[in-house]
């Protein structure tokens, strides 16, 4: 396969994964509003995790919830916001027209055609619900799409790596948007402030059944912590993530012939998940230990595009 289509894919399916994860993000956001009263320091730190602050601080003079719900939906200057995402994504998909389904590429079509009718302008407050359900619908039958009609070979690789890729990133960004930038000091440990965040944060990653299937109604930071980082059986965990891209790595050097130094650092980002227990984690710092995996998951990727000549 040529480097240009392989990082077309990978691409594709990145920016799939990142579309639905900001509409995540402006959930998150928005449920944990009704447990705060300072929409500033909510929304920064939530711009903050998503990567998107630094450009929203360039475009506006304060910020403001419908200002920032605005730039991470919708803003074509944001190049994370769900509307530029979901455009790089249908870019990429016309660039690897042929290595994709028909339904893969109708799927990801209606979405950009349905979603620019829905965000053709700003969204209010009592519509913005249904918009940020219709976006994880529409991100939800492209996948859907790419499970049920790809061959499973080197192109279902590379859409696999760069969707877990881009989802290990946004699940350790969501944890920091709780554990670091929004509970106010370790006094709220425990509170129902407290508790009702990191509900939020389960409910924001469609977590809450599958964590209370396995702990109960009891909603305690480490038992979430542990939950999102190291149970291999929640699609979202950390630890998920990492098994998929190894294992799609893995099969790509099957398929070529070589082992590549990404499937080194995969390796490594898996150790770094699995290594310690979660206590242990919690103790020496969990923001500090998701800084890190944010580091490795962006190294990771690099060294992926390197090791494949995606620019080639």
């Amino acid at each position: 396969m040529l480097g240009k289509t392989a990082g077309g894919l990978y691409w594709m399916a990145r920016y799939r994964e990142r579309m639905e994860n900001m509409a995540r993000m402006i959930e998150a956001g928005q449920r944990i509003a009704l447990t705060r009263s300072d929409d500033e320091d909510e929304w920064k730190s939530v711009m903050q995790a998503a990567g998107a602050l630094d450009g929203y601080r360039a475009a506006h003079d304060a910020i403001a919830k419908d200002a920032a719900i605005d730039w991470m939906l919708r803003d074509r200057n944001n190049p994370s916001s769900v509307m530029s995402a979901l455009e790089d994504a249908r870019t990429n998909a016309k660039l690897v027209r042929t290595a994709i389904t028909r339904e893969v590429w109708e799927s990801i079509n209606s979405a950009w055609i349905s979603l620019k009718k829905v965000l053709a302008r700003k969204v209010g407050e009592r519509d913005l619900p249904e918009a940020l359900m219709m976006v994880r619908q529409r991100s939800s039958l492209i996948r859907g799409a790419m499970l049920g009609t790809m061959l499973r070979n080197d192109i279902y690789d590379f859409l696999r790596i760069g969707a877990y890729i881009e989802r290990a990133d946004n699940t350790a960004r969501i944890l920091d948007v709780k554990y670091y930038v929004l509970l106010p000091s370790s006094a709220g440990v425990g509170t129902s402030l407290d508790n009702a965040q990191w509900t939020s944060i389960l409910a924001s990653v469609s977590g809450l059944g599958g964590y209370r299937m396995t702990y109960g109604q009891q909603v305690r930071a480490a038992s979430i912590a542990q939950f999102l980082i190291r149970d291999r059986r929640m699609p979202r965990s950390l630890a998920f993530c990492c098994d998929a891209i190894l294992e799609s790595l893995r099969s790509l050097e099957k398929d070529y012939g070589r082992e590549g130094p990404s499937s080194e650092a995969a390796q490594v980002l898996c150790a770094l998940v699995s290594g310690r227990e979660i206590e242990a984690i919690i103790e020496q710092g969990l923001h500090e230990f998701l800084q890190e995996t944010l580091r490795m998951v962006a190294a990771l990727g690099a060294q992926i595009e390197e090791d494949y000549r995606f620019y080639v």
